[in-house]
Order: structure tokens, then sequence, then C-alpha cells
């Protein structure tokens, strides 16, 4: 009996050992169990907490990435529009190239204007000194010439004035020219009507005239400067041209010889050489009538028989006189 309950007792033991170690191995794979579960469970929360990490860190790179991608999409922007900056300033840049080429060219072509009316002005100042250089010598010429006109005229003036004063110190009426000198004597004194001999008053006339005219005329102070002593005759303006011009030209040459045959007696041989070196006779029809003061031709009057004289250069002096009056005006 007691071996009976010995082996229940001991497979009593058995069963509760097995029991325990069953309860422990179940224990144990509880434990394991819960150790795993609670591994995973950490493992889980570790790796959703690493996924939550990693969400975060991509939401993070992705917000980066967005607003990398936004920079971007600004410095594209920007680089845009400084690319279209660049351009208009490249667009601009040419067309002040080409603005500045123009430019150039216009300053080269300035330039060269420039130069050419340089050379133009040098040419003119050249040409101005030329024409100063000829107008001095042509005012020194014009100088000498006007001392000369007034030396001439300052003569021809004295000899005129001296002509007067002979002729009043002989209380003879005879009219002088106070331009030119001449007197003019009345061919219907001298002539008569159609003739071509000398009158007895003709004769008396001439010996009173003549003689004083011609030595003051002939005095050394004046004989130098003397270039012609013309007696010119004049018929007045009825009948032929060529008759009154053979007429006048008689008379002329009649009064002509009246002097050369008396000279001697009033002139040295000095004097009437000097004065047969520059008498002439000219006859000149009725050319150069004399009117009255309403504009009608005075037939006694164009009769006439004129003496005169002219110095050296005096027709040049003249005509330069005209000139330097009108410089003068």
């Amino acid at each position: 009996m007691y071996s009976k309950r010995k082996k229940t007792y001991e497979r009593h033991n058995i069963w509760r050992s097995y029991s325990d170690m069953m309860a422990g191995l179940l224990l144990l794979f509880v434990l394991v169990m819960c150790i795993s579960f609670m591994q995973a469970q950490k493992n889980y929360q570790e790796k959703l907490a690493e996924e939550a990490a990693h969400q975060l860190t991509q939401d993070q790179l992705l917000s980066e990435l967005e607003e990398r991608e936004s920079l971007v999409a600004s410095q594209q922007s920007a680089l845009d529009e400084q690319s279209a900056l660049l351009a208009r300033q490249q667009k601009d840049l040419d067309s002040q190239t080409a603005l500045a080429a123009q430019q150039k060219a216009d300053l080269d072509a300035q330039s060269a204007l420039v130069l050419s009316q340089q050379q133009e002005l040098e040419r003119q100042n050249s040409l101005m000194l030329q024409q100063q250089a000829a107008l001095d010598e042509q005012e020194q010429l014009m100088a000498q010439q006007q001392q000369k006109i007034e030396q001439i005229i300052g003569i021809k003036a004295d000899l005129i004035a001296d002509l007067k004063q002979e002729f009043d110190q002989q209380s003879l009426n005879v009219i002088i020219d106070e331009a030119d000198g001449s007197i003019a004597l009345d061919s219907n004194v001298l002539f008569g009507y159609n003739e071509n001999e000398l009158t007895d008053e003709g004769n008396a006339m001439l010996s009173e005239i003549l003689p004083i005219y011609c030595k003051v005329l002939m005095n050394e102070k004046y004989q130098d400067y003397l270039a012609e002593v013309r007696i010119d005759g004049y018929t007045d303006t009825s009948g032929d041209y060529l008759y009154n011009l053979r007429l006048s030209q008689e008379r002329a040459l009649a009064v002509a010889n009246y002097l050369m045959t008396s000279a001697d007696s009033f002139l040295t041989t000095e004097e009437h050489e000097a004065l047969r070196s520059k008498l002439t006779a000219n006859g000149h029809s009725m050319s150069n009538p004399v009117y009255t003061e309403d504009g009608q031709i005075n037939m006694d009057a164009s009769r006439r028989v004129e003496i005169k004289f002219s110095l050296k250069d005096e027709e040049m002096i003249n005509e330069l006189k005209q000139i330097l009056d009108k410089n003068v005006e």
C-alpha cells in the first residue's frame, strides 16, 4: 500500500514537476512572448518613431526642396530678368556702339572738314597777306600819286593864278577858265565870216594876249611840268561838217603861225624852242558848241579859238583824281 502510495505520490510529483515545468515553460514562453511583444512593440515604436522622424525628415526635405525650388524659380526669374536686362543692355550697348561709330565717322568727317577749312583759312590768310601787301603797295603808290596829283594841281593852280595876275596887271579883260586855264578868243574879232586870215583887230588882240599867256607858261618854274600848248579852233553848227573842220583847222593854224612868228619878240631863244616843241594846232569843226542859259546854241560864242595848256601826266592824274575822289566818297 505504501508502495502504491509512494508510486502514486511519485507519479503525482512527476506530473506536478511536469506541470511546473510546463507552467514554467509556459511562463517562460509567455515571458518570451511578452518580451518579444514588448521588443516588437519597442521596435515598432522605434520604427514608427524612425518612420515619423524619416517622414519629418522627408517633409523637411520636401519643404526645403520646395523652398529651394521656389528659390531656384526665384533665382531663375531673377536670372531671366537679368538675362533680359543684359539683352537690353547688350542691345543698348550695340546701339551705343553703332552710335559711337557713327559719331566717330561724323567726327572724322568734321575733322576732315575742319582740316580742309583750316587749310582754306590758311590759304585765304596767305591770300589776304598777299592782298594786304599788294594793298599796302597800292596805297603807297596811291599816296605817291596823290602827292604827285597835289603837286600838279598846285602847280596848275599857281599857273592859272599867275596868268590872272599878269592879265589884271596889264588891265586886260581876259576871262581865264578856272578849271583848265584856257582862254577863248572870239573868232568874230579874229576873222571875217568864213575867213581864215587874221583881221587887224585879231592881230591886235593876239599881240596883247599871247605874249602874256606864253611868257607865263614858259616861266622856268612851270616849263618842266608843261606838256602841251594847244590852239583849238571851233565853228558854229551851221554848214557842212568837213567845211567847218577845214575852216576851224585853218583858223587854229593862223593863230599858231602868228604866235610862232612873233614869239621872238617876247620869248628868249630857249623859251621859243620850248614853245615850238610843245605847240599844237587843232580844228574841231562844229563840235563842242557853246550854249546859252536857256539851252540854245550860241552861234557867235561857238565860233572861237581857244588857247590852253596841259601839264605832263595831267590826263592820267585827272583819272587818278577821279578814282581817289570816288574812293573818298
